[in-house]
């Protein structure tokens, strides 16, 4: 499968969501150390993420997989700042699924950017890419997170028990499913 054109979708007149890239790096990386605190308890790469040149590892690794069509790691610009981070984790072309990941900064939360930014995923994953299913899985704890899928009209399809390896400990995840035919039903 061919490499896919680069993303750019423009949300509202303050908001888009774009292909991350190399230039990003410096920025994604000084949002994430102003709130390292703040995301390193739900999000297990940030103590991983010390340097610009580990942000900026993580972006090739990204660009490669965006190539290889198996990753859309995008940044979601508001008001021409860098706010976060969504994209697919990896797409599983075979079964037509694909997992959505995000994060927001501190300072960009309670503004539904979040909220309008897995909506367009989830819309251009199955109108675009023809997929069958988007996941979204959050730790059990982090309410802020779960509460997005839930207002989107995900069906929250169990727990994964033990899921994750966060802070030193292991931690149950939430899994929301949305199907292709239930988000067409939403007219």
């Amino acid at each position: 499968m061919a490499a896919p054109p680069p993303l750019h979708i423009t949300i509202d007149q303050d908001t888009e969501l774009r292909t991350i890239e190399e230039r990003d790096a410096r920025e994604i990386f000084r949002l994430v150390d102003r709130d390292r605190e703040y995301l390193r308890e739900w999000l297990p790469w940030v103590d991983y993420t010390r340097s610009v040149e580990d942000e900026l590892a993580f972006i090739r690794g990204a660009q490669a997989q965006f190539r290889d069509n198996s990753n859309y790691g995008c940044v979601i610009s508001y008001k021409k700042q860098i706010a976060g981070t969504i994209g697919y984790h990896p797409v599983n072309w075979h079964n037509r699924r694909v997992e959505i990941g995000y994060w927001l900064g501190a300072a960009f939360q309670g503004r539904g950017l979040m909220t309008r930014a897995c909506w367009t995923m989830t819309n251009y994953a199955f109108t675009a890419m023809r997929l069958n299913k988007v996941e979204i899985r959050c730790a059990t704890g982090n309410h802020r997170s779960c509460a997005i899928p839930q207002r989107l009209g995900f069906t929250h399809e169990g727990v994964i028990r033990q899921g994750e390896w966060l802070n030193n400990r292991f931690v149950d995840l939430n899994l929301f499913g949305m199907l292709a035919s239930e988000w067409q039903q939403r007219g």
